[in-house]
């Protein structure tokens, strides 16, 4: 119970600093009371206690240390979770997650990379309904490779291709990053092209077509390029209690996923 009273003090401040208002008094905002930094910190401690919602209830009435840190009797009716999780919305959740990496620390030097996460509770109807490519949630993440803060999260449920990606979360990102850090799924030109553009190092992996690709590839500073792994170091974190999702609603899968990135 201490790591898991020690996170629970670590989210309440967190959420505390960064959602509510400086030198405003925390002020209870409905839902019997649950004042929004409370609400926060309780569904990314949900995600580090990683049980169904009916258990978690059960297991925080159970510890008490716990519920002090956050002033509390009782722990909240498990239907509060999934009301208060629709009340996030990814844009909130962003915020939160870039204050988070800003208060570890930016290097200047980033890695991004993709994995995915099994979400094959939803049935065949909803996936073709909804237009699905495949089972999996690919996240894409650009991470610090100093203090492995994760500077974005990019998720979709269609296949995509990296460098796409990639461009959509540098440009977000492109003030803080003097270097980029991607294999050869990120080897496209439009990329590269917007990283010089905005003075951004591109340490990205040509696919090796031809001699020229590979001559490039050969220059590349092995010891700036190996830190890449950072990212990988991140994802296998993110995945130690399991890859597989419990919200049923792609929306509802994001938000998760953003918050199990809060939550490290």
């Amino acid at each position: 119970m201490g790591r898991l009273k020690t996170l629970a003090q670590t989210f309440h401040e967190f959420a505390t600093n960064h959602v509510e208002q400086p030198d405003v008094p925390a002020v209870a905002d409905g839902d019997n009371g649950y004042a929004k930094s409370t609400k926060i910190a309780l569904l990314l401690l949900k995600e580090e206690i990683n049980k169904p919602l009916r258990r978690l209830e059960d297991y925080l009435n159970e510890m008490p240390g716990i519920l002090g840190v956050f002033d509390l009797d009782s722990s909240p009716d498990y239907t509060s979770f999934s009301v208060w999780d629709d009340e996030f919305p990814m844009k909130e959740l962003r915020r939160l997650l870039r204050a988070s990496a800003e208060q570890a620390g930016l290097s200047g030097t980033a890695s991004i990379d993709a994995s995915g996460f099994q979400r094959d509770q939803a049935s065949s109807h909803y996936r073709n309904r909804v237009g699905y490519s495949f089972n999996a949630m690919k996240t894409t993440l650009l991470v610090d490779t100093d203090s492995l803060a994760i500077m974005d999260a990019h998720f979709t449920t269609k296949k995509a291709y990296d460098g796409h990606i990639g461009l959509q979360v540098f440009r977000r990102n492109a003030e803080d990053l003097q270097a980029l850090l991607a294999d050869k799924m990120y080897s496209w030109s439009n990329l590269r092209e917007a990283c010089r553009d905005r003075s951004t190092r591109p340490v990205i992996k040509h696919c090796e077509q031809n001699a020229l690709k590979k001559a490039h590839n050969a220059r590349i500073d092995d010891d700036v390029y190996n830190q890449r792994s950072m990212s990988e170091t991140v994802f296998a974190m993110l995945k130690d209690d399991g890859e597989k999702l419990r919200s049923r609603s792609w929306h509802g899968q994001f938000r998760e996923l953003t918050r199990k990135c809060l939550s490290l």
